[in-house]
């Protein structure tokens, strides 16, 4: 059974139905349920379609935060070998909401950051639910920093709500760690690849998403903040957060037509958490084609980089 959401319930109902039967089926207790089933599996298909087919704003932010959807080590797992993590920014500590290290991609060695959001109570409470402090900022600068002298391409993979905003990592420059994270992407002569899997929030993301190729899966946002945050500010009522959604452009869409993003990655119908594994080879098929592309390029991919952040907002 999936965790369904709200606006998912038509769904739950008729998969409900499914699972009903079938337990009956199995039990003796029924027979003669297959045309029946088969009926609703049809059903079950065409409304989710047609769910999907039209969604919200805010509706792809739920689906987005789902609590299945596979998180940043599942990709590592499934598209990386070797990898090898490293630990610790060498000034405070080790900080687990950001994973970095090196690894293999089709062969070629990569550097891999990403946020890493849990699953589960305990993992979600070890990754700090994917919030990352200034360590974890100050880790992946120093991943960077090693991939830039040995010449070896970044891909970085972004899943978080936003930067940690605790007192502790104020005390220790948030802000300074997220501004050094911006720069040093932007200063990297070798190659990086983004791509966000799931919520792509405010400064926290772009942090490590400032990139020569930005990818956005299907259903995943991406915005300065959150929508919850901003009907805070702007209605001073958070339950406005739809509102919110659909005014900022928080969509993989919106944003492809604003040419914020490169690309869109497929997800299949009910989102990323419904195929995982069909999800993560379509994101590897597109890290792989965007390498491809900017390796063949050759040179330092500095001013490529400064001229597609330059460009966004543009009107002339």
């Amino acid at each position: 059974m999936y965790n369904y959401l709200d606006f998912e319930k038509p769904v739950a109902d008729l998969e409900g139905k499914i699972l009903e039967l079938k337990a009956l089926s199995e039990s003796g207790e029924a027979v003669d349920v297959a045309e029946e089933i088969a009926r609703l599996e049809k059903r079950s298909r065409d409304a989710l379609n047609d769910i999907y087919k039209a969604l919200t704003p805010w509706q792809k932010a739920q689906v987005a935060r789902h609590p299945d959807r596979p998180h940043c080590m599942d990709y590592v797992r499934a598209l990386f070998t070797d990898f090898t993590p490293l630990a610790g920014d060498r000034a405070f500590g080790e900080d687990r909401a950001v994973v970095a290290g090196f690894a293999r991609f089709k062969g070629e060695a990569i550097a891999v950051i990403g946020q890493e959001k849990g699953n589960g109570t305990q993992s979600r409470l070890k990754h700090n639910f994917g919030m990352a402090r200034p360590e974890g900022y100050r880790k992946a600068v120093r991943v960077m920093d090693l991939a830039d002298r040995f010449g070896i391409p970044v891909v970085t993979l972004v899943d978080t709500a936003g930067a940690y905003p605790g007192i502790g990592a104020e005390e220790r420059g948030q802000a300074e760690a997220i501004a050094r994270c911006t720069s040093k992407c932007l200063a990297l002569k070798v190659p990086n690849v983004s791509v966000i899997i799931g919520e792509g929030g405010s400064g926290g993301a772009i942090a490590i998403a400032t990139a020569n190729r930005v990818y956005m899966l299907e259903h995943a946002i991406y915005s300065v903040i959150s929508p919850e945050g901003a009907a805070s500010i702007l209605w001073r009522d958070s339950t406005r957060a739809r509102d919110a959604a659909t005014n900022m452009k928080i969509t993989a869409q919106d944003l492809l037509q604003f040419k914020v993003i490169d690309g869109i990655v497929p997800e299949p119908v009910g989102g990323a958490h419904r195929a995982p594994e069909t999800v993560i080879a379509a994101t590897g098929e597109t890290i792989e084609q965007g390498l491809k592309e900017l390796v063949e390029g050759g040179g330092d991919h500095r001013e490529e980089r400064r001229e597609k952040f330059l460009a966004i907002g543009r009107t002339l």
